[in-house]
């Protein structure tokens, strides 16, 4: 929105008195001090302004977001522009998700036609997600919406199809990555965390209409962390930490339904590490505290448990389950940190 308001009538001529008025003011007379003044009338302008014009708002008006970008708004005339707003939105107001995201999804389906325009929405949305720390989340659930409710299915691929070669472009450098500079690892680390929340909130639909989570994903996790532990500097280690405290639970389950090891062989690795790694002392702490975690059953109340036996008194795991938060600069928290039960409702209500 434009500041002040959206439009202004046209300009007009300032008022001004007849030529004849202003040459024949009269004197006024010492002999008649009360006499009557002459007054001056100006010529009334017809107004320019038509009933037919856009409501007006002030600025800083702030009315429903969606409502902003109907009719083909000239303010945003291009697609790029158009996501880029939304993500911006959702990643100051996340609670407004449910409200508007069907309106977002029905305007992307009136807009996205090309396969280069479904390219560029899978960037953007990409973009965001790995590059706003808080954001990951949020983009998953997006992604995830979008991959089943957006229409436009070209020969290049679905949106879910394109999303997933988009990460792979990542995944495949996955090693150069977990040893590259900083600014390399960090920009990796964020995939690795997006990587980990896609997999929880992706939901593929099979042919009987039953609901399972991208195994592809499964695998490229696993891989993730064998780069991470590979190259055991403090923050791979610590991403590693990040993305088992997220997805540890749901990946053991997924492994034991077919047989497989894998978590054990993960635990190991981590035991290994701490004994023979040269990494700082904290992040030590941080690796037993997740070994001990997972030997707790991932922090889950056991079935003959009831909700209620389950508090930070009582279970010192209590917390630990919880995924990675941040602050709005980027720095991570947990669940124990204050003014954050706030934040943990709003998340866990949006499952």
């Amino acid at each position: 929105m434009s500041d002040g308001f959206d439009r202004a009538p046209e300009q007009t001529r300032p008022l001004r008195a007849p030529s004849s008025s202003q040459d024949k003011i009269p004197q006024q007379n010492s002999e008649s001090a009360m006499a009557k003044p002459q007054v001056v009338v100006a010529p009334v302008l017809m107004s320019k302004l038509s009933v037919n014009a856009p409501e007006f708002y002030p600025s800083g008006y702030s009315s429903n977001y969606t409502e902003s970008y109907e009719d083909g708004c000239e303010d945003y005339p291009t697609l790029s522009e158009y996501v880029q707003d939304f993500l911006n939105h959702l990643t100051e107001q996340p609670g407004s998700f449910e409200t508007e995201i069907e309106q977002f999804a029905e305007t992307l389906n009136g807009w996205v036609a090309t396969d280069d325009a479904l390219q560029e929405l899978v960037e953007l949305i990409y973009q965001q997600a790995t590059s706003i720390p808080n954001f990951s989340y949020m983009g998953a659930r997006l992604c995830n919406y979008l991959s089943h409710h957006l229409t436009i299915s070209p020969q290049s691929g679905n949106f879910r199809q394109l999303l997933l070669q988009r990460c792979r472009t990542e995944y495949e450098v996955k090693d150069q990555a977990a040893k590259g500079d900083e600014v390399t690892r960090k920009r990796f680390h964020a995939f690795v965390l997006f990587l980990g929340e896609l997999y929880l909130n992706l939901e593929i639909k099979g042919t009987n209409g039953q609901v399972t989570r991208a195994d592809i994903l499964q695998v490229g996790l696993r891989e993730l962390l064998n780069a991470l532990f590979s190259n055991p500097m403090d923050d791979n280690l610590i991403c590693a930490v990040k993305l088992l405290k997220l997805t540890g639970s749901v990946l053991e389950d997924a492994w034991k339904e077919k047989g497989k090891t894998d978590m054990q062989e993960i635990i190991q690795r981590i035991e290994n590490v701490v004994l023979d790694a040269n990494c700082s002392r904290d992040v030590k702490q941080m690796l037993l505290k997740l070994v001990e975690l997972r030997s707790s059953n991932w922090g889950r109340v056991h079935a003959t448990s009831t909700y209620r036996e389950a508090t930070p008194e009582n279970d010192p795991n209590y917390f630990m389950n919880e995924p990675t938060f941040y602050t709005s600069d980027g720095v991570p928290f947990t669940a124990a940190d204050p003014d954050t039960w706030m934040i943990l409702m709003m998340r866990w209500t949006q499952r």
